[in-house]
């Protein structure tokens, strides 16, 4: 209500307690006097809210009635309305992704946006270039190419999220939600081992990975597969070919030492 002009904090305690006084809140607030100096900005908000109650606007119907209704008051009162606007658009799309308004909050809780989206201006050489996201956050959109990192038993399916069948399942869509944000390129980033903490900064110790199980050894002929960095096929020492002594045992005292 404190988005409509003349409409107060104070305006807008006293129309709510008013409203939980009765045993029908909506009928409460339509039968309520528009406060002073509101106009027809009060009677649009009624018929919005009311609109919404009623269940005519359906999931997620509802995001875009509620930004059709809010933006004339976007352009008033922000002078950035412009990108404000295209943030909701964005937002509209994400709920998109999501079966219900509860689920929706709920994710959009675990996982707010950090930022919003501005006007694209000149690039630069160390901006514009790469986009970090989560998979929840990244619902309903589109990249040309995508790298999702860490594809491998533990991350994806997280090791907190195995307890269930159901929660297996759960995780094995959220994969698919990611795989499936790369317009015209996928890479899937298999590691091959995880150094653990707790040792010195050239410390060896390590587990190996395993690929998630989402993509088992039946499909993988579905990808193509490539190492990096690419192996090189020079040999690691130079051949002996001037009768050059080389003490190995030498090399290894020094490399433990």
């Amino acid at each position: 209500m404190q988005l409509l002009p003349g409409v107060g904090p104070s305006s807008a305690q006293r129309i709510l307690e008013g409203m939980l006084a009765e045993s029908d809140p909506l009928a409460a607030l339509v039968d309520t006097p528009a406060p002073p100096r509101v106009g027809d900005d009060w009677r649009i908000f009624v018929d919005m809210v009311g609109h919404l109650k009623s269940g005519r606007a359906v999931w997620p119907a509802e995001i875009e009635y509620c930004r059709r209704w809010y933006e004339p008051h976007l352009d008033r009162i922000h002078e950035d309305s412009t990108t404000r606007r295209a943030d909701l658009v964005q937002l509209e799309q994400i709920a998109r992704g999501y079966p219900s308004r509860e689920r929706f909050l709920t994710e959009l809780t675990l996982d707010p946006p950090d930022a919003t989206s501005d006007e694209a201006g000149a690039p630069h050489l160390d901006e514009d270039f790469l986009i970090l996201s989560t998979i929840h956050s990244a619902k309903g959109r589109e990249w040309k190419s995508v790298f999702l990192l860490n594809a491998v038993d533990g991350c994806i399916p997280s090791d907190l999220a195995t307890g269930t069948s159901a929660e297996i399942e759960e995780e094995r869509c959220l994969l698919y939600v990611a795989m499936t944000r790369a317009k015209d390129d996928l890479h899937l980033l298999v590691p091959q081992r995880f150094y653990t903490h707790g040792q010195s900064a050239r410390g060896d110790r390590h587990v190996y990975a395993s690929r998630t199980r989402f993509i088992p050894d039946d499909i993988l002929s579905l990808f193509d597969k490539s190492g990096w960095p690419a192996a090189s096929l020079q040999p690691a020492i130079a051949p002996n070919t001037r009768g050059v002594r080389l003490d190995v045992g030498a090399k290894m005292r020094s490399m433990w030492r």
